[in-house]
């Protein structure tokens, strides 16, 4: 049988009947908070709300159950795609290998396990998914099983964008955006195809992680590229090449493709935990936090963005608020210059701190053959604008030695 090379929405429209025993059809709901933010109608189709927490099950339960022969399946993932195919294996009776970087955190681990129950065994192979997913097709191709890819494959594609026929068949009155979140290109390929061909007065936005912006690279070479290096903080999106098949679909259908940084990714998983007791993974918050760069354009519009997971770790929390103070100014790192004498950290205190102002990091160490020891201190502002007054009273009481917050290099390894 010859390969499917585009998908066809009279094959998305079978996939989301073969789908529906397994896949919720999950709320579009309207947002507040973000509609009152950029006076705009803000809807958010809710993947997050899915069993396995976000949208792969639709592509991956689409692509097996259609190989009903097939008694065996491999794929190579970090952590969504792989509970997606662990409760299709589940769910169908068939057996998978699901394999995983060692540097995999525990929770995803024992989660693809809950999904899959007996039916699935998880190898820990290579420490990124490149080296997981090398390994993984030299297994499948050995005992001849089927592989699952996380994106590059058309039955894929047609299942993840059963989420566009679900948004159209909810929402009757025009929709001017859809912001979508990009990593493998799956997603995007999928739903563009169906608003392309059912609401093509729809603007489609793809975003990225600036740290791992494979699309865009794409997009400007006219060619898939491959990154040297990439970000991982956004690991639902961190891709460095996406498919082959998703560029072809993507490059003609998306109006625009935009990054967004990590620490707006972190604001906004925090924006919505905190105002509508959403949890969201980064990846889950991108197509929302995408939204910052087209506040103008979308006033008065009505815009679906897509909470594509809720995979997210607890132990993340710390390093995701901290990223959100960073971006938005209130957390700053400096080098102090303490005089090594008594009384001189409580005249820092006294003198240079504002009302406000928060110490949340201090690192000292005395040196008694110098007049001048330094200190790693860290510090949060109740007001972004505290920072010039801060820095100010610190090199006038002559404290100031070094701000290392655009010192990425320095502040990595200090901190």
């Amino acid at each position: 049988m010859k390969a499917k090379t585009s998908p066809t929405i009279e094959n998305i429209i079978a996939a989301k009947k073969r789908i529906t025993a397994v896949v919720q059809t999950t709320p579009l709901q309207e947002n507040l908070q973000y509609s009152n933010i950029y006076t705009a109608n803000i809807l958010l189709k809710r993947e997050d709300l899915q069993q396995v927490r976000s949208y792969k099950i639709r592509g991956a339960y689409n692509k097996i159950a259609q190989h009903p022969e097939v008694k065996h399946v491999v794929c190579a993932s970090a952590g969504n795609h792989a509970q997606g195919v662990a409760y299709t294996c589940h769910k169908l009776g068939i057996k998978g290998t699901i394999f995983m970087p060692v540097t995999t955190p525990n929770q995803k681990i024992e989660q693809v396990k809950m999904f899959g129950q007996d039916q699935v065994e998880v190898r820990l192979i290579g420490d990124t998914f490149d080296e997981s997913g090398t390994s993984a097709k030299v297994y499948c191709k050995k005992n001849n099983y089927l592989y699952i890819p996380p994106f590059d494959d058309i039955e894929i594609i047609e299942g993840q964008a059963t989420i566009a026929l679900e948004i159209l068949e909810k929402y009757q009155e025009p929709i001017d955006y859809i912001f979508i979140p990009v990593g493998g290109g799956g997603l995007a390929a999928g739903i563009s195809t169906v608003f392309k061909l059912l609401s093509p007065h729809t603007k489609i936005i793809g975003v990225e992680p600036t740290g791992a912006a494979s699309m865009q690279a794409a997009m400007q070479a006219g060619t898939t590229v491959k990154l040297e290096k990439i970000n991982g903080f956004v690991d639902g999106a961190a891709v460095q090449q996406v498919g082959e098949l998703t560029f072809l679909q993507c490059k003609d259908k998306l109006d625009d493709i935009i990054t967004v940084d990590d620490g707006l990714v972190c604001q906004t998983i925090l924006n919505l935990y905190n105002k509508d007791a959403i949890v969201v993974e980064p990846a889950g918050a991108l197509a929302l936090a995408g939204l910052d760069q087209y506040q103008q354009k979308i006033k008065d519009k009505t815009v679906v963005c897509i909470l594509s997971g809720s995979n997210n770790d607890i132990t993340r929390i710390e390093e995701i608020r901290e990223k959100a103070l960073l971006y938005g100014g209130y957390k700053h790192y400096f080098m102090v210059r303490f005089p090594q004498r008594a009384g001189a950290l409580k005249e820092f205190v006294a003198d240079v701190l504002g009302e406000n102002d928060d110490i949340t990091y201090f690192q000292y160490h005395k040196k008694h053959n110098r007049a001048h020891g330094p200190a790693i201190v860290g510090i949060e502002l109740k007001h972004a604008q505290d920072l010039e007054p801060l820095i100010s009273r610190m090199k006038q009481k002559n404290f100031f030695s070094d701000y290392l917050n655009d010192k990425p290099e320095l502040f990595s390894m200090m901190m």
